[in-house]
C-alpha cells in the first residue's frame, strides 16, 4: 500500500478527513476542494481507518482496496491520501488528533466532518476534547443539518461557533472553534454506493 504523494512542507495548513472510505466516493472529494477554498487550506489529508470503532466490520472492505480507492478518487496533488492510523495504531478520533498534532507540530490542522458525524459526536470517545483541540469544520450533508445544528455537540458549543462568513479564519482560531458550511450537496454516500453494488451482483446472480 503506497502513499498518493509526498506529506507537504512544514507550515502548512491543512484540513483532516477522516473516515472508511469504504469506498471512497465524489462527496468527500468535494468536501475536501471546498475546505481549501472556504477555509483558505493548502491541502487535505484523508485519513482511511483501519476500523472504524463504530461501524461493524462486516462489508467493511480491505484496508488496502479502501486505500486505492480513495487515491482514485481523491485525484488532486493538495488531497494526501494517507494510513496514519495504522501507522500510529490510533483507532479513536481523539488519540489520531493528539498524535498528528504533536507529530506535525508545524502545522495549522482543522478537522473536517459532515453534519451527519456532528449529530453523532456525542458517541464519540472524549469527543468534547477534539473540540477542546482542534479547529473543526461541519459540512452540510443532506437530511441532517437540521438535526445536527439542534443536537448536543451544536448546543455544548455553541458560544464556540464562528459565523460562515468567517469561514477563512477557523485554522488561525484557537479551539474550540468551529463553523457549519454550507455547500453544494452531494446525495450519494458511500452506503449508497455499496447497496447499488449489492444489487447490482444479484441482477447477475438471478
Amino acid at each position: 500500500m503506497s502513499q498518493s504523494c509526498r506529506i507537504p512542507f512544514p507550515g502548512r495548513r491543512v484540513g483532516l478527513l477522516g473516515g472508511s472510505f469504504n469506498p471512497a466516493h465524489r462527496g468527500h472529494r468535494l468536501i475536501s476542494v471546498e475546505a481549501m477554498k472556504r477555509l483558505n487550506l493548502d491541502a487535505v489529508w484523508w485519513l482511511v481507518s483501519p476500523q472504524n470503532p463504530l461501524k461493524p466490520s462486516k462489508g467493511m472492505e480491505k484496508l488496502e482496496k479502501r486505500f486505492d480507492s480513495a487515491i482514485e478518487v481523491a485525484a488532486h496533488p493538495r488531497i494526501w491520501v494517507n494510513n496514519l492510523e495504522s501507522e500510529m495504531g490510533t483507532q479513536y478520533s481523539v488519540d489520531t488528533i493528539a498524535k498528528i498534532q504533536q507529530r506535525f507540530s508545524d502545522r495549522r490542522f482543522v478537522w473536517l466532518i459532515g453534519a451527519d458525524n456532528l449529530k453523532q459526536m456525542p458517541d464519540w470517545r472524549r469527543w468534547e476534547k477534539i473540540f477542546n483541540s482542534i479547529p473543526v469544520a461541519v459540512f452540510t450533508r443532506p437530511s441532517y443539518s437540521h438535526r445536527a445544528l439542534g443536537g448536543l455537540a451544536a448546543e455544548r458549543f455553541r458560544k464556540a461557533r464562528l459565523k460562515e462568513r468567517q469561514s477563512s479564519l477557523l485554522a488561525d482560531t484557537a479551539p474550540p472553534a468551529w463553523v457549519f458550511l454550507h455547500t453544494p450537496l452531494e446525495p450519494i454516500s458511500s452506503t449508497e454506493i455499496r447497496s447499488r453494488r449489492k444489487q447490482r451482483k444479484a441482477r447477475k446472480k438471478a
